[in-house]
């Protein structure tokens, strides 16, 4: 297998769970949350899946990454997430950047930058940061179109039913 051969199954893999994850931001715009989804897989198997839940739950904490890494820590029976990537569909804030530092994940993958909260370029690069004792591969824009729809759907339709 050629090096262009890996890169093409690469991005066939983070197609293929980006719309997992994608799927989950629907679930949760579906709850009336924001939509946001988020897919850990570990050697091709997924282990945690989750969609924001701040809502539903009442917990400011409920972000999709937060529940798919406790998810993803039950199934491995470890806190550290080591080999694991992480697909969510918009870039994570910095409770989650360092939620994803702190479980030790190998990759991020995101789709959407997130202009307000962004902790993984955007405003700031926590996942990377050389200060801290991890950092995180990062590949960011897979499926970026359609996530943003997504929120600009979901928002569009928060803003015409609060009016």
């Amino acid at each position: 297998m050629t090096d262009n051969d890996s890169i093409q199954q690469l991005a066939k893999l983070d197609d293929e769970f980006m719309r997992m994850a994608l799927r989950e931001a629907a679930a949760a715009a579906a709850r009336d949350e924001v939509p946001v989804g988020a897919v850990f897989v570990k050697d091709g198997r997924v282990i945690g899946r989750a969609h924001n839940m701040r809502e539903t739950l009442n917990d400011p904490t409920a972000h999709a990454e937060m529940l798919a890494i406790t998810q993803a820590a039950e199934a491995l029976g470890a806190w550290r997430l080591e080999g694991v990537v992480a697909y969510v569909t918009l870039e994570p804030c910095a409770m989650c950047a360092g939620a994803l530092v702190l479980a030790r994940v190998a990759r991020l993958v995101y789709a959407a930058a997130d202009p307000k909260a962004g902790a993984c370029g955007t405003l700031y690069n926590i996942v990377q940061d050389e200060r801290l004792n991890h950092r995180i591969e990062m590949t960011v824009g897979v499926l970026a179109d359609e996530s943003r729809a997504i929120l600009q759907a979901f928002f569009r339709k928060k803003r015409i039913r609060d009016s």
